[in-house]
């Protein structure tokens, strides 16, 4: 009995070169999408609704007396109660709650991925890394681990996160994919030292000047926030 296959984009700009239609897309924003949004709903969130933009967050967020949350550049942004920080979800801020998130890569490349039909969606980072891996190995269809990057750029971080999954499943597929080889041998040689390796990543520089290093050494901590997130009728719930 043949294998489904994986694949890995390295960018939402490879998005459409791969026919999504029979797979499982696995979004990953590592810093800091996803990794807030296992641990919202690992605390008890009801739900998140990822939109696309600003506008939306606010409008939605008003619709269902949610929490609205987004930043840019590292601040809240205006109009919005919260930001992008896992930290800012424990379980007496959010649980029963509704966290309406935008975010600049990760609800963008969820929305890509939903817009080329992709058959179902899931959202993957570190915190809830054992969980990703257990549903893609039982589920018997193709996977596309997507990497939201940065602004479309290649960022290493993402790319991590996929080899850890790879280097967890791969005898359940075919993986004929040199993006998924490279991600899985990056991963095979700085697992042991995650975290002084991503200190030297483009992103890390970029919000550790913001004074959240706290929040990205979190972001690549395994299975501390180890629940399945998936896409259903506008929100993201727990399998």
């Amino acid at each position: 009995m043949s294998k489904p296959d994986l694949h890995t984009i390295l960018s939402p700009r490879l998005l459409d070169v791969y026919d999504i239609g029979n797979s499982i897309v696995v979004i990953i924003d590592v810093f800091r999408a996803t990794s807030t949004i296992a641990t919202a709903l690992y605390n008890g969130a009801a739900r998140v609704i990822p939109v696309d933009s600003v506008e939306k967050c606010i409008e939605i967020g008003s619709k269902v007396h949610g929490i609205t949350a987004g930043e840019r550049d590292g601040k809240v942004i205006e109009g919005l109660a919260h930001g992008n920080s896992p930290a800012e979800y424990p379980r007496e801020v959010i649980e029963g709650k509704t966290l309406v998130l935008t975010t600049t890569n990760g609800t963008r490349l969820l929305h890509m991925a939903l817009n080329n039909g992709a058959a179902e969606v899931v959202t993957g980072s570190f915190p809830n890394l054992q969980a990703v891996c257990d549903h893609l190995a039982a589920s018997g269809r193709n996977v596309v681990l997507g990497c939201s990057a940065w602004k479309d750029r290649f960022n290493l971080e993402d790319t991590l996160f996929a080899g850890a999954v790879i280097s967890a499943v791969k005898k359940s597929f075919t993986i004929h994919c040199d993006a998924s080889l490279m991600a899985e041998q990056m991963y095979t040689a700085h697992r042991k030292d995650m975290k002084k390796f991503v200190r030297l990543t483009t992103h890390w520089h970029r919000l550790a000047a913001y004074g959240l290093e706290k929040d990205l050494e979190y972001c690549v901590t395994e299975n501390s926030a180890n629940i399945l997130p998936v896409y259903r009728n506008g929100d993201l719930v727990v399998a």
